[in-house]
């Protein structure tokens, strides 16, 4: 069963972050996953807090591909990059 997972990130580091992105889709891909949507026009709809600069929205086939991904010591590299540039949030729904 699909599988997707929310990540937010409030950027401190544009260059590590662009460096993340040149690698990110290369990695995800490595475990069948896909960025579905990516944004930085967010709306806050309900709720009190303070939005972040980026959200993505994630797919992969099932739950153990993604945690496969997320878990994959080949990928510590690529993952560091993208928790360096800022603070970050991920969410596995």
């Amino acid at each position: 069963m699909t599988t997707l997972a929310i990540f937010t990130l409030s950027m401190t580091e544009l260059e590590t972050f662009a460096a993340y992105a040149k690698r990110g889709g290369e990695a995800l891909a490595r475990h069948g996953g896909t960025a579905l949507q990516a944004s930085k026009e967010l709306t806050a709809l309900e709720g009190e807090f303070t939005l972040p600069d980026l959200a993505v929205v994630l797919s992969f086939p099932d739950r153990d591909a993604a945690l496969a991904w997320h878990n994959d010591p080949d990928l510590a590299e690529v993952h560091a990059l993208r928790q360096a540039s800022g603070k970050g949030m991920m969410i596995l729904l």
